[in-house]
């Protein structure tokens, strides 16, 4: 008999949270130990005597976010596995959750197999990356042997300080328009920089220059 999968679900909206506890429990071999509407609920809840195996995290909550609840976890408790659930596709979110700790990210308007297949890669290999975080760029920060040709060697030696400075700075969540003020140059100038990276690493988003910089050590995951 297969071991059952205790999983703890956080998200403000009580009838999205009911639904997914509801959702969760038909799924052969999962439980869930309880809900929360937020982190500080879970950490109220949370007994470092019985954890869960898997929590299913929102990130627009009050009180306590998805960003500061996934840092959290991470930081106490990082065998726990944590699977953001959202409605937020922008890179900006998708990296800083990854950033906090995650090792998935799926949609709420996902299909129900789609959740479940997210969880099972969760538990099983301990990510999930689908489509909408370019897995196979992300897919890349776990491996442990470089994909022939897929990186250049040396990568770091062809760039600038000034486009190391940028890629740093890519690595944030500040707008394009802030970084031209942070590094004290146009907005032009910083969109030059951007299209210099993308051509010289084979690269075509933001998603895929902070994958590259944590791969490289630039910055730290």
């Amino acid at each position: 008999m297969k071991e059952v999968t205790k999983v703890v679900i956080v998200e403000d909206h009580t009838l999205m949270r009911k639904g997914l506890v509801t959702l969760v429990e038909s799924f052969s071999d999962y439980e869930i130990m309880f809900d929360a509407r937020d982190g500080e609920e879970l950490m109220n809840k949370l007994s470092p005597n019985n954890l869960p195996d898997l929590v299913l995290l929102d990130i627009n909550m009050p009180n306590m976010d998805g960003y500061a609840t996934a840092s959290w976890i991470n930081r106490h408790f990082p065998d726990v596995k944590l699977l953001a659930v959202s409605m937020y596709d922008t890179e900006a979110a998708i990296i800083r959750m990854f950033k906090a700790g995650v090792k998935g990210y799926i949609m709420k308007y996902c299909e129900p197999t789609d959740l479940k297949h997210a969880m099972d890669a969760l538990i099983q290999k301990g990510y999930y990356y689908s489509e909408v975080v370019t897995g196979k760029l992300i897919h890349t920060i776990n491996m442990e042997e470089e994909e022939s040709g897929y990186f250049p060697s040396n990568p770091l030696n062809k760039l600038s300080d000034r486009e190391m400075e940028f890629l740093q700075y890519a690595c944030t969540e500040m707008t394009y328009k802030e970084i031209a003020s942070a590094m004290y140059l146009s907005p032009r100038t910083i969109d030059g920089y951007r299209d210099a990276l993308f051509e010289k690493l084979k690269l075509k988003t933001r998603v895929g220059l902070v994958t590259f910089a944590i791969r490289n050590g630039i910055v730290m995951m």
